[in-house]
């Protein structure tokens, strides 16, 4: 079907991160010389094809930064504040005592340090947390161990890629303090997905703040629903008038570039 749409179309804009650009997809559409993704995941394009194939990929860094890492800090908030549980027992009459936590004061591991990640760790800055910061460039699986360890607040912004897929699974959760708090606002795969029931079901941490998940949209019964301890949102942390505007502008920017032929924001 994706071929079908692509036909003989020499550029193709996506926005939807279900749209696998496979290498079948690229033979199907040898007209096929660009695609300009709305976003910064890259995960469902298979870029070594693209790459053969001689198809240009560009990406919108930086486009949804401030809307993703707002939400990032809002999901912390939710689950540490049990916002949801309260809401829903006030709605039925209840007048609940909650002990709640703060972020003054507390320890953020931040795994990943791009646009998203660094803004995020700007924000944690402003309400006194204590950030410790991880980048795949710089530090080692250790140095992200002991933060793990430190942490009361783990918040992800890898890129999903082979070497990233469960990055955090039953290892890492075993690392992390029963009362820290996951936040994971990249792609849902980062996680083990067994493991993240494990330890949700056993509270073998306090909860999680989830935006991404391994299947989009969540099926009806899915594990992760049953779960008090978290606090879901349908990926849609960069779902604001502003990251539209601005990714939009210059997605179309990027395809503009790139049949001048100065392309910007490849990938590959």
């Amino acid at each position: 079907e994706l071929a079908r749409r692509i036909g003989n179309a020499q550029v193709a804009v996506n926005i939807r991160a279900y749209a696998h650009f496979t290498d079948a997809v690229f033979a199907a559409c040898p007209n096929l010389k660009m695609v300009s993704i709305w976003g910064v995941g890259t995960d469902n394009i298979d870029l070594e094809a693209a790459k053969r194939r001689g198809v240009t990929v560009c990406n919108t860094p930086g486009a949804n930064a401030i809307a993703v890492a707002e939400h990032a800090i809002a999901l912390m908030m939710a689950v540490a504040r049990k916002i949801p549980q309260i809401d829903s027992a006030m709605r039925k009459g209840e007048w609940p005592r909650e002990m709640l936590g703060q972020l003054h004061g507390k320890t953020l591991a931040l795994l990943g340090t791009g646009a998203i990640g660094s803004h995020v760790g700007k924000l944690a800055r402003a309400f006194g947390m204590n950030v410790l910061a991880w980048s795949a460039q710089r530090n080692s699986l250790t140095e992200r161990d002991d933060m793990l360890k430190r942490a009361d607040f783990v918040s992800l912004h890898v890129r999903l890629t082979p070497q990233t897929r469960g990055f955090i699974g039953a290892r890492e959760f075993a690392l992390m303090k029963s009362e820290a708090i996951l936040v994971n606002t990249g792609r849902g795969a980062l996680v083990d997905r067994e493991a993240l029931h494990d330890v949700l079901a056993k509270q073998r941490i306090a909860g999680a703040g989830l935006d991404v998940f391994h299947d989009e949209p969540l099926k009806a019964g899915d594990p992760i629903l049953s779960f008090a301890n978290t606090v879901l949102s349908p990926h849609n942390a960069g779902q604001t008038p502003e990251v539209r505007r601005d990714g939009l502008l210059l997605t179309i920017q990027n395809v503009k570039k790139f049949l001048a032929g100065a392309p910007q924001n490849v990938v590959v």
